[in-house]
């Protein structure tokens, strides 16, 4: 069957995407910018309008989608959603030709890529399950970082897609495979999110001047994208979503249900999926993960936010905090 798999190209492959969220958006006007005719569907339909004033169609339906496109990309919230927009009645599957390829850049279960990856090959359609990571920034300035499951032939195939979306794409196997990477990616930055607002936190207390701290950790061994990239927002107040907390808690969920059936202990991402569900029970569930900030500020009685405002002219936090 992978024979027959034809490179995409712009002005001759036919693309569909289906969820314009944070990301979503982002990537698909990417695409579009590549050069490839587009077809979108979305839960809202006003998300898509900047989209269909660059040409983008749009279809009533997943399904819909799928029957325009050579090629259906999705992004959702969680995997009951890619259930529903891939393999439901009126889902993409339904609507997809033989030799169609399904792409699902949800974070989702490596099980639930291997279903998707098996259904459609019953019936001549490939499937590649491909999560992300780099958040609204890196899907803004297409700079993700792809992790991809699937066959080896219809990832080379998606070429122009992947560097037309981010900076790294990296095959990791069959199907399944990129989202098993993806649960390794939400490990590392579960606990490395503690280290940053624990260390924030502690900066404050000591009395020093914030920015200038971040200044010179940063750039030394202590440097992470959180810390270059969510740590300047949390000085800032801002807690808007480049990445929700309620998905987050999603991934670490499944990361935890992964781990338990390899009979693997993982204390730290325990660690940290507590600390998000308190986060999200005092109401910053559609936060974005730096407001974990907030949960442990609290545990300390630091109002941080309250602290924050306090800012002299030149934008230094004050030193009466």
């Amino acid at each position: 069957m992978t024979d027959e798999i034809q490179p995409a190209k712009p002005g001759v492959t036919k693309l569909g995407w289906i969820g314009l969220g944070v990301m979503g958006s982002s990537m698909c006007r990417h695409l579009i910018d590549a050069g490839f005719a587009m077809t979108v569907f979305t839960r809202t339909r006003s998300k898509a309008e900047p989209l269909l004033a660059t040409g983008a169609t749009w279809a009533d339906s997943p399904r819909a989608v799928a029957a325009s496109s050579d090629v259906v990309f999705s992004i959702v919230g969680y995997p009951h959603d890619v259930s529903e927009v891939i393999l439901a009645e009126n889902g993409a599957l339904a609507g997809c030709r033989a030799g169609a390829i399904l792409v699902d850049m949800t974070t989702s279960r490596p099980s639930l890529a291997v279903e998707i990856a098996e259904r459609a090959a019953r019936v001549g359609v490939h499937s590649v399950d491909a999560p992300v990571s780099g958040g609204d920034i890196g899907a803004r300035e297409a700079k993700l970082s792809i992790m991809i499951g699937g066959d080896a032939d219809v990832v080379s195939a998606l070429d122009r897609c992947w560097s037309a979306l981010g900076k790294t794409a990296v095959r990791q196997g069959g199907p399944g495979a990129g989202q098993h990477t993806k649960m390794v990616n939400q490990t590392l930055i579960a606990t490395t999110m503690i280290g940053v607002c624990e260390a924030l936190l502690y900066a404050h207390k000591a009395g020093l001047d914030l920015e200038t701290v971040l200044e010179s950790v940063s750039s030394g061994a202590a440097g992470s994208f959180s810390l270059s990239n969510l740590a300047p927002r949390i000085l800032k107040n801002d807690f808007n979503p480049g990445f929700y907390v309620d998905h987050f808690i999603k991934d670490m969920s499944i990361a935890l249900g992964e781990a338990e059936r390899m009979q693997l202990a993982l204390p730290g991402l325990a660690l940290a999926k507590q600390l998000y569900t308190a986060l999200k029970a005092q109401g910053h569930g559609r936060s974005g993960t730096q407001a974990l900030h907030l949960a442990l500020a609290s545990l300390s009685n630091v109002n941080w936010e309250a602290d924050r405002a306090s800012i002299h002219p030149d934008g230094r936090a004050s030193r009466s905090s």
